[in-house]
């Protein structure tokens, strides 16, 4: 984040301009490795345990680093190696800007005390934006936030550098009564306080596209409904996460099913960060124990029990996906019928889950946590009651923790968590066809 907001500042004093800029962030991020990759390549980790620290971050929110040591997997000093290996992205920034611009080295010192100063940074601030330390850098732009809105804040930015995009930066979070947007992605969750998280875009552009395809790893050709739905499902990824940490501190959240909108106005108390991702505009919009409502009339993506033209003949076995997200149930049987399973019918809701259930018979249904009008684990219930021998695999974004515990005492045999693992999908559904 460094590069971006001190690249941003050279071009406004008409320093440096946008197409060296462009050019310089280009040639950056190029060069900056992920951890895992190197500690692979360097044979400190094996590609399983890489894969199992990063199954780790869907669940909480941790550092790679963090979670290999807590493991035993490696050392600090290694640790350390791989960070040095990786790049000091302010390093690497200057070493760019002065090979690609007629900027002197000998100037530079006064250009970044100029920056630091008008962006109001503390020295420890000014220290952790070089490190591209999100943790200390977010305090400097939610100086009028509270607590929880900061934290959100933090947890939304280290998963846009996960699943979207290095090159983005932050304006600092304003408190609001109202936002026009063009689409927005939100979801609420409840309890000791209440929340709601969402992303707003005013104008139509590329950055929804880019997280919608950097979570699924879906490609979209057009924004609509398919790719709000997208968003949401990353929104419902941080509101898993963010209730996990909550957790921890002893407050438990219910999550609630997450909902798109389009071309209206939030209402209410709320606070708004600015995030532009490859120079385009993002809201992050948090409501923390207000009457802020995101949206009046949300889009409506509820469809009836549909059924699907999979071919059973020498199908590995028969399969209902029952999932709100038309973009859950879309992976998911992408996944499935890629491993030669049969996908015979789709529902959005419990309710209409338990009648799928019971028009196809399904060898193994799967069942969303979460949703409208029927959560999963009543419809897990009704099912059962229908018939003990059902099988379910249910499906759980993280800080559900007390749901999960419910569906196992109902019955439930396997979890599937968010986002999806391949690999994951295949083994529990082939293990209860089997059975």
């Amino acid at each position: 984040m460094f590069g971006q907001l001190f690249g941003k500042y050279l071009v406004k004093e008409n320093i440096l301009d946008e197409e060296t800029l462009n050019k310089i962030l280009s040639a950056q991020l190029q060069i900056r490795v992920k951890l895992g990759v190197i500690a692979v390549a360097d044979k400190l980790l094996t590609t399983e345990q890489a894969d199992e620290i990063n199954r780790i971050q869907q669940q909480e929110d941790k550092r790679f680093g963090d979670i290999a040591i807590e493991k035993g997997w490696l050392t600090d000093a290694q640790i350390s190696e791989l960070l040095e290996k990786q790049g000091n992205p302010y390093m690497q920034f200057l070493q760019v800007l002065v090979e690609n611009s007629s900027i002197k080295i000998s100037k530079i010192d006064g250009y970044i005390d100029d920056f630091q100063k008008e962006l109001g940074l503390n020295d420890e601030q000014m220290a952790a934006l070089k490190k591209d330390d999100v943790d200390g850098v977010v305090g400097a732009f939610t100086k009028d936030a509270q607590g929880y809105a900061a934290k959100i804040a933090s947890l939304v930015l280290r998963n846009i550098t996960r699943f979207v995009s290095n090159n983005y930066y932050i304006d600092n979070m304003k408190k609001i009564d109202h936002l026009d947007y063009r689409c927005m992605a939100a979801q609420k969750s409840e309890g000791a306080h209440d929340f709601c998280i969402g992303f707003a875009m005013k104008d139509i552009n590329e950055t929804f596209i880019k997280v919608a395809e950097g979570y699924t790893g879906e490609q979209f050709n057009m924004t609509g409904v398919e790719v709000s739905d997208a968003v949401g499902e990353f929104v419902n990824c941080i509101s898993g996460l963010f209730a996990t940490a909550m957790a921890k501190d002893g407050m438990e959240l219910e999550i609630l099913p997450q909902v798109a909108y389009e071309n209206q106005v939030a209402k209410g108390e709320a606070y708004v960060m600015p995030i532009f991702i490859d120079g385009e505009e993002l809201d992050l919009y948090v409501a923390i124990d207000s009457n802020a409502q995101p949206g009046s009339m949300p889009i409506i993506g509820k469809m009836r029990v549909n059924q699907t033209q999979s071919d059973i003949k020498d199908a590995k076995g028969t399969v209902v996906i029952v999932d709100d997200s038309g973009m859950s149930r879309k992976m998911l049987r992408n996944i499935l019928e890629g491993a030669g399973f049969a996908v015979v019918g789709e529902a959005s809701d419990g309710i209409e889950g338990v009648l799928a259930y019971k028009q196809f018979s399904p060898d193994v249904i799967t069942l969303d946590i979460t949703m409208p009008n029927m959560d999963g684990t009543e419809a897990l219930k009704q099912i059962k009651d229908y018939d003990e021998d059902a099988k379910a695999v249910m499906i759980t974004a993280a800080g559900q923790q007390n749901k999960v515990i419910e569906a196992l005492k109902i019955g439930a045999e396997k979890f599937i968590t968010k986002p999806f693992d391949k690999e994951e999908v295949v083994k529990a559904v082939t293990e209860l066809a089997a059975e």
